[in-house]
C-alpha cells in the first residue's frame, strides 16, 4: 500500500499565492503533488535542503522559495511559506 501525505496550508498563504505569478502558482501546485506522493524529502527540486529536523525549503524559481515541515511520527506536511526568496524564514 502506498503512503500518501496530506499537505496542508494556512489560509494566509492560500491568500498569498493568488498575488504571486501564474507560472510560480503552477510550481507550487507540482510542488504540492509531489510532498503528497513521495513525502518531505523533495531531493530533485532545485536548492532543495533540510533547514532543520522538520523543516525543509526549495526554490520554486530563482526568486521564489517555499518552506515546509513534517513532524516525526506523522504522515501530515505543512507548507508554511511560499513567496520570495528575501522574505523567507529560513
Amino acid at each position: 500500500m502506498k503512503v500518501t501525505y496530506p499537505v496542508v496550508t494556512k489560509k494566509r498563504i492560500l491568500k498569498g499565492l493568488k498575488k504571486l505569478p501564474l507560472w510560480v502558482q503552477k510550481k507550487i501546485v507540482a510542488l504540492i503533488q509531489d510532498l503528497e506522493e513521495k513525502g518531505p524529502e523533495q531531493a530533485n527540486w532545485q536548492n532543495y535542503s533540510k533547514l532543520s529536523k522538520t523543516e525543509y525549503h526549495c526554490h520554486l524559481a530563482a526568486s521564489w522559495a517555499a518552506c515546509w515541515k513534517h513532524e516525526k511520527g506523522t504522515i501530515i506536511i505543512e507548507v508554511y511559506y511560499v513567496g520570495s526568496r528575501e522574505k523567507a524564514p529560513y
